[in-house]
């Protein structure tokens, strides 16, 4: 069947331990747009195995509410990946929306993926297709982010994973504080690439993880800089940065208010067979109301 992409809610992503039926608790109660359950680096490889049914449990027994409700599976070289898939898809597919693939390299990572969610979804008889979410965490996935991009229609979303991206760099840690001496960002380029794929691609671009929990002056500084480049949200660690991210991806009410109007004014200028006029000062033209259109479609996204 022929996939269509649905629109989520993106604005923040909460990680959550999958070993942890109190943090999970606590997750489905917060107020983030998406949340997903980690498999992968918050788990213990003692604890991979039995952490699946934790979380089936919580996706079928919390109350989520809207949230976008995501797994974490591990990722491809290791050998829990392909039984994360199937335990999870089989058992709560109806209540889950997308898989979250780790360290992805190249396009075929994420065929291997789409290929067994079909088959799971041909035998169950499945009418609600999972989707995808896809880290670019390797130097050898951001080299090759177009065809990532490309690579199968159920992929939802491109996401930036800093910690392990400046591991395969053999970049110094200090540099995921946002407190180095380096000369202007250095995530600049990465998130340049992955925006441009993402956009191209028709998928959301997401910012990744900001370690430092109880610096959310450098968190948010971290999350203009992505939403400037059309990032539509970020990672959350911890609760406390939840409130940051949302109050960054979502549109100033008035910036909303006043991209009516100017909708409006043109609208009704174009049907009088006017291509440009001024509004408080300001030429607009149709490449001034495609702009507009961007924070319409940043407002609708976030229900205002």
């Amino acid at each position: 069947m022929n996939y269509q992409r649905p629109v989520r809610r993106r604005r923040v992503q909460l990680a959550v331990p999958a070993s942890s039926e109190k943090m999970l608790v606590k997750a489905a109660a917060s107020n983030a747009d998406h949340v997903f359950l980690d498999l992968e680096d918050a788990v213990t490889p003692r604890e991979k195995v039995s952490a699946r049914a934790k979380v089936i449990d919580a996706l079928k027994n919390l109350d989520w509410g809207d949230k976008t409700r995501c797994v974490r599976i591990n990722d491809l070289g290791t050998e829990w990946c392909y039984e994360d898939i199937i335990h999870v898809v089989e058992q709560a597919h109806e209540h889950l929306d997308t898989i979250m693939l780790p360290k992805a390299r190249c396009a075929s990572d994420l065929l291997f993926v789409d290929t067994l969610l079909s088959q799971i979804e041909k035998r169950l008889k499945l009418t609600k297709k999972i989707g995808l979410e896809v880290l670019i965490e390797e130097v050898d996935g951001m080299r090759n982010v177009n065809e990532i991009a490309f690579a199968t229609p159920r992929l939802e979303a491109l996401i930036f994973g800093f910690g392990d991206y400046s591991a395969s760099m053999g970049m110094d840690p200090v540099i995921l504080y946002g407190k180095s001496s380096y000369p202007g960002d250095p995530w600049h380029y990465g998130r340049w690439q992955l925006a441009i794929a993402a956009r191209s691609a028709g998928v959301d671009a997401i910012d990744g993880p900001f370690p430092g929990l109880k610096d959310t002056e450098t968190y948010r500084e971290e999350c203009i800089r992505s939403q400037l480049l059309g990032f539509i949200g970020k990672w959350a660690l911890h609760p406390v940065q939840i409130d940051v991210a949302l109050d960054v991806y979502t549109p100033d009410a008035e910036a909303v208010r006043k991209a009516r109007a100017m909708m409006a004014e043109y609208a009704k200028a174009e049907a009088e067979g006017v291509g440009t006029i001024s509004i408080d000062g300001q030429m607009v033209d149709a490449g001034t109301i495609r702009m507009q259109q961007v924070i319409l479609q940043r407002a609708e996204r976030a229900g205002l």
